[in-house]
């Protein structure tokens, strides 16, 4: 686990700047850096030391002749096996990170080397034999990627540099890279919560998908982007229920085992929901880890403490002020590279501080929602299904299509789920302004960024054929789950040099997942039933069958506080705020809130980590 930076093209001072870029991310790998120059590519490394503690594991890592090298953030849980091929092959290791695996896998195997990983990983390989560099992110997107294309000779990106690395901030220390904000990303943020085109909010930085790989020619300057996996939710009917669970329980073990190598300490995120309390009991570890807010009743840290007694375990837990919360704002939003306003990034960052003091490595349950169904929003609530009972599905379907293209009204979304049209009303687990909203409080020259299903149609039209149930979870997995889940949960864990393993999020376990039957993943009798079935055979029926809760925050209390009105009122009345908002509508949100009249605390929220993104980057930077 570690950061990776790296540029192309001849500038001065070479390997000044890659320092520079490498201390940027420093908390990514803060036991040891490294980097490597040619003619043609610079490759800059900070190195968290996880597997062979030794320099032997260093990077970048280059093959015998120096014709490969690799830089690599990440884990391959499939190194040992991959590994062992390859000695078959007549391939020397020399050390036993996994990092060496890749380098002489690109050498047998060339780009389909991706076929092969198991695992967590963003990569980039240079190759000066073929004078090209090939990097990959992995199917889940758990770790990031960015890249960047600088503008050559007379504005050709074909006679500029290429930027990559692990996060956008290192990009800032480059000569050549032009700082400046994407006009049409704000538009979408408002609704998603969290940076959804693929260009980010830094105008010219792109992430490289979730399952992409790239070629870039260093000889004609020029870059090819493709997906090398998909998921594939089909049913697979020839089991029972009974059977499925079986499997699931026996998969998630592994995947476990697998999950938990490591040099180093190991521990576990807990909260009191069954995806992480499965993961820590499948794990055993001497410690696990929770936080919970001092206010009233947001501290569900008891039924951690409660779980981590009853197998055995140490639990350690942090209580979280309001005070802490707000002051913590500023450096959370610098951490996330793009403005993000899950609130759980808040608690996970105290979270990540607290396990790092005493484990290097921790397992989480990120992704059981995803691959197993257990958003609320895949269920049907009572009147949805009362409806879809009484109402033949070619009326439903009439009424839902002709409401869709109609403004909004109370009701419309009613029609539209009944309808069993998910690409008409669901953008994902967020949707916090709707399109009229977001138009009403953005100024006119951020207005213009696309709308959110304009975002959603191409991801939904990849899967036209699978039941809505699985357009949902797939609409997810792919923008919801790298976007927001998986972005925080590495940036506020690598923020504090801590390693996050998300054992559900592992191609074993989807190979699994996507061929459940949809009446096994959601029925009458709730959601994710498979998993929650297979939990029950280390875990106690309460926390097998607890609903999803999320990470509670107590904003909208803290927000009618005149101490944090007038917080979030220094934001949204600065000068710089016009440029972006009607300051003046943002303010009647906040007033109507404080005063007791609306519940805004989500757009408050939303509108604020964006302001305090754009203060930290281009007023305080």
């Amino acid at each position: 686990m570690c950061g990776f930076v790296g540029f192309t093209g001849q500038i001065d001072n070479r390997q000044e700047v890659l320092d520079a870029m490498m201390a940027r991310i420093v908390h990514r790998g803060p036991d040891m850096g490294g980097s490597h120059l040619t003619d043609e590519v610079a490759l800059g490394f900070r190195r968290l030391s996880i597997l062979d503690l030794t320099e032997a594991g260093a990077q970048p890592m280059g093959n015998a002749d120096g014709s490969v090298f690799v830089t690599f953030n990440g884990e391959i849980y499939n190194f040992q096996e991959l590994r062992a091929e390859l000695e078959g092959m007549g391939y020397t290791f020399h050390c036993n990170a996994d990092t060496e695996v890749l380098v002489h896998g690109y050498e047998a195997w060339g780009e389909s080397l991706v076929d092969r990983l198991r695992g967590m990983y963003g990569f980039v390989v240079y190759d000066a034999r073929a004078h090209k560099l090939f990097g990959a992110r992995d199917i889940f997107g758990i770790k990031p990627f960015y890249y960047y294309l600088a503008d050559g000779r007379d504005g050709r990106p074909d006679t500029g540099d290429f930027l990559f690395g692990s996060e956008i901030k290192s990009f800032l220390d480059h000569p050549h890279f032009v700082k400046a904000v994407n006009h049409r990303a704000l538009r979408p943020y408002l609704t998603f919560q969290f940076p959804v085109t693929d260009e980010t909010f830094f105008a010219g930085v792109y992430k490289l998908p979730a399952a992409h790989c790239f070629t870039y020619d260093l000889i004609t300057r020029s870059l090819s982007v493709r997906r090398y996996w998909d998921a594939d939710f089909s049913d697979d009917n020839s089991k029972t229920f009974d059977e499925y669970v079986d499997e699931c329980d026996k998969v998630v073990h592994e995947s476990v085992a697998a999950h938990r190598i490591a040099d180093v300490k190991v521990g576990s995120f807990l909260s009191g929901g069954v995806d992480s309390s499965y993961i820590a009991a499948c794990l055993m570890p001497d410690t696990t880890f929770s936080v919970g807010f001092d206010y009233k009743d947001f501290n569900e840290t008891n039924y951690a403490a409660e779980l981590s007694d009853k197998l055995g375990i140490k639990n350690v837990r942090k209580m979280i002020t309001a005070d802490d919360f707000f002051g913590a704002l500023p450096q959370i939003q610098y951490h996330m590279d793009e403005p993000q306003s899950n609130l759980s990034s808040v608690p996970l960052w105290f979270l990540a501080e607290l396990a790092a003091r005493d484990v290097t490595v921790v397992l989480s349950g990120e992704g059981a929602d995803e691959l197993f169904a257990g958003y609320a929003y895949y269920e049907d609530v009572p009147s949805i299904a009362r409806y879809k009972r009484l109402v033949p599905r070619g009326i439903r379907r009439a009424l839902g299509n002709f409401v869709a293209d109609k403004p909004y009204f109370h009701g419309r979304n009613f029609l539209l789920k009944g309808a069993e049209m998910p690409e008409k009303w669901f953008v994902g687990q967020a949707y916090v302004y709707r399109k009229d909203e977001a138009d009403e409080v953005l100024a006119p020259a951020y207005s213009d960024g696309p709308d959110a299903f304009e975002l959603c149609q191409p991801v939904y039209d990849r899967v036209k054929n699978f039941c809505p149930l699985s357009r949902q979870q797939y609409l997810d997995m792919n923008m919801w789950l790298p976007g927001d889940i998986l972005l925080k949960a590495d940036k506020m864990c690598m923020a504090h040099s801590l390693e996050l393993r998300v054992p559900f999020l592992d191609k074993k376990v989807m190979e699994f997942a996507e061929h459940v039957p949809a009446r096994f993943r959601v029925n009458e009798h709730g959601n994710k039933q498979v998993l929650r079935h297979a939990a029950n055979r280390c875990l106690p029926d309460e926390w097998a069958t607890r609903p999803k809760k999320g990470f509670p925050v107590p904003l909208k209390f803290w927000l009618r506080e005149q101490k944090y009105y007038d917080y979030v009122k220094e934001y949204f009345t600065a000068p710089w705020a016009a440029e972006f908002f009607n300051t003046d509508a943002l303010m009647k949100m906040l007033d109507e809130h404080f005063a007791g009249t609306a519940l805004n605390q989500r757009k408050i929220y939303t509108a604020l980590t964006f302001l305090i993104w754009y203060k930290r980057y281009f007023i305080d930077e």
